[in-house]
């Protein structure tokens, strides 16, 4: 009878929950990997997931993702383990995560051999067409900025950074994922020409003024890896340190054209690194101290001297003057600074306030004065600076805070948008860059989120970005605001005209 009575006992028991890691294998691991590093679904480390709420994680584990391999488990995961796996999955994994050069190195893949004599049709101007990056379903798409159509819609990689940077004939795109994956596209053929992973988490791409290079900034590892930009073959990779071994992640890298060298900020380490690729600046620096065994034929004949600039406050992003002289630096607490690269220190702090964000700042000329502006984003504001004195020209007042700004010399307004608002978002707010006075005040689509302006070369019309899924990439003319033409897409982020970013449009981003 005991045994009868045991039986019955073990059979009414409850079963015992499963844990967060045992979720995971059962349901994840074979998309994501080993590890939560990815394999052909995205990495799940804190790293990669740090743009996500705990609840948008939630939702993307209890409904998927749409047009994507990403199914829902609602159907087999209950409210609470759902809650659990995402907590779990913000945590930092048991086993610290690594990405060595031999991984890069295995990574590698070439896709297709670009054609020296490859040529768009005549009637397609190669140097206005618009690269658009759709994140709602991860891809990328290719604009005629002449008839504003889409010539091209390609699948790209996890989570790009929605800034691509584009080679010096504007032939070739690079393209930087969140989780640590770097692409060439060929925008004459339409086709990935290579793609290689650098590292877990990267923050963003530079591609040198002379067309030879591609420097990644990662996050996870805190490494910067250069690569060759004719096929993305790693060369070499730097570890990112202070001189006492206090690593940092990378908070961005960009490209000093005129001063033939890569700028790079630090996220925890209080230095602004200079880092040269002119061949008579040097020998080549040795802490670069990963070499990968080079194809045929290659040599590596550019030389890399990092200089460092020590600071007294870290940058999380920052902007060039036009003689890419100065930096102008800022953080998350607020605080902005100038910084002199020829002499290497801090000459002042910038009157900004809130939270600037000098990455999507622009210069123009007034009065004989070149000026810089920036969006502020936690208040409804742009500041406007003069280059000459440094001190604080205007604040003017938008409907909200937002996220992008962007001008054209041919133009005399420049475009703003409230994208960080939440009761302005749907608003586009055009600025007299004369007068320094908003003059209108555009929403159309009322109720979306509406962000992001770039202009075609000609500076006639602005693409901008309705940030939904399903969204749209509105066409409207400069001068009156008036629209000219939709075309559907799924959350553009962002777009970037070819010709504006090759010749760093006073305009544009960097």
């Amino acid at each position: 009878m005991w045994r009868f009575l045991m039986v019955l006992t073990l059979l009414a028991a409850p079963a015992q929950a499963a844990t967060p890691e045992q979720l995971y294998q059962q349901h994840c691991l074979t998309c994501h990997g080993s590890g939560r590093m990815g394999a052909m679904a995205p990495a799940l480390l804190p790293q990669s997931l740090d743009r996500l709420r705990p609840q948008q994680i939630e939702q993307l584990i209890r409904s998927g993702r749409t047009a994507t391999q990403m199914a829902g488990f609602a159907d087999r995961l209950n409210e609470d383990e759902i809650r659990a796996l995402t907590q779990w999955l913000l945590q930092p994994p048991a086993q610290a995560p690594k990405w060595d050069a031999a991984d890069i190195t295995a990574s590698h893949v070439i896709h297709h051999q670009p054609d020296p004599q490859a040529r768009l049709p005549a009637s397609i101007d190669p140097l206005n067409l618009f690269v658009v990056v759709e994140a709602g379903d991860h891809h990328l798409s290719v604009v005629d900025g002449d008839r504003f159509r889409v010539l091209a819609r390609v699948p790209t990689r996890y989570a790009l950074h929605g800034g691509p940077k584009f080679s010096p004939d504007g032939r070739f795109v690079y393209l930087a994922s969140r989780d640590g994956w770097v692409s060439q596209f060929d925008l004459y053929t339409q086709q990935m020409v290579a793609e290689v992973r650098v590292a877990l988490n990267t923050r963003n791409v530079a591609v040198s003024s002379d067309g030879r290079w591609v420097l990644a900034g990662n996050t996870l590892p805190e490494t910067l890896v250069l690569l060759d930009a004719n096929g993305l073959r790693p060369v070499r990779t730097l570890p990112v340190c202070d001189a006492r071994g206090n690593t940092s992640r990378v908070s961005a890298v960009y490209d000093a054209a005129p001063r033939n060298s890569f700028v790079v900020a630090l996220k925890d380490v209080p230095e602004l690194w200079e880092i040269s690729y002119d061949p008579k600046a040097g020998k080549i620096y040795p802490a670069f101290v990963h070499d990968y065994k080079m194809g045929e034929g290659f040599a590596l004949d550019g030389y890399l001297n990092p200089r460092v600039t020590a600071l007294d406050g870290v940058l999380d992003d920052f902007f060039f003057d036009p003689s890419y002289r100065y930096v102008f630096g800022a953080s998350r607490d607020g605080r902005a600074q100038v910084i002199n690269l020829d002499i290497r220190r801090k000459l002042v702090d910038l009157p900004l306030v809130g939270m600037p964000h000098l990455g999507s700042g622009i210069t123009f000329e007034r009065s004989g004065r070149t000026l810089m502006a920036s969006p502020d984003l936690k208040g409804g504001q742009i500041d406007v600076v003069d280059l000459a004195s440094w001190q604080a020209v205007a604040q003017i007042k938008t409907p909200g805070p937002g996220f992008f700004l962007r001008s054209h010399e041919r133009t005399p307004y420049a475009w703003t948008d409230s994208m960080m608002s939440k009761d302005a978002r749907d608003t586009i707010t055009l600025i007299d860059k004369r007068t320094l006075a908003v003059v209108k005040t555009l929403r159309p689509r009322p109720g979306r989120t509406t962000a992001h302006v770039e202009f075609t070369r000609d500076g006639r019309y602005v693409l901008l970005s309705v940030m939904e899924t399903p969204g749209e990439l509105l066409v409207l003319d400069a001068d009156s605001g008036r629209e000219v033409a939709s075309l559907p897409m799924m959350k553009p982020i962002g777009k970037y005209n070819v010709y504006n970013k090759i010749n760093r449009s006073e305009g544009t981003s960097h």
